[in-house]
């Protein structure tokens, strides 16, 4: 299978709170706390998520990055969604947009280090049980 991703990813479990919007005006629509990150790059995340999200859903994101005090504030848009039919949550894929270059330079930093660490340090990466 050819990798279609755009930017290196580092993979890690961690907790991010998202804000989907409504369509219409951007007005908040509902509020989803603390789901699992699987993956992050300078372009997008990967999340499980327990509430199913259609494509092209604007969403607010916070991501509190390992090892890192600032949390990362981003907005985002659902370009894929996957249902487990044997659980109760999908897994996403976002796509950023419209988020300030502060936010993603925090972002390209953090993950330039980790993937200078994993390269001069390899190690075993927990990958989710499911």
């Amino acid at each position: 299978m050819r990798e279609r991703r755009r930017k290196p990813r580092i993979e890690e479990e961690d907790k991010v709170t998202i804000t989907a919007f409504s369509e219409q005006e951007n007005i908040p629509q509902k509020k989803i706390k603390y789901h699992l990150r699987k993956n992050i790059s300078e372009s997008g995340i990967g999340i499980y998520i327990n509430t199913f999200l259609p494509v092209d859903t604007p969403i607010k994101i916070e991501v509190k990055l390992k090892d890192r005090p600032e949390i990362i504030t981003a907005f985002a848009k659902v370009v894929w969604i996957k249902r487990f039919s044997t659980r109760d949550f999908c897994e996403a894929g976002l796509e950023f947009f419209n988020t300030s270059e502060e936010m993603m330079q925090q972002l390209r930093d953090y993950i330039s280090l980790k993937l200078q660490v994993e390269r001069h340090h390899p190690v075993c990466i927990k990958r989710f049980n499911f």
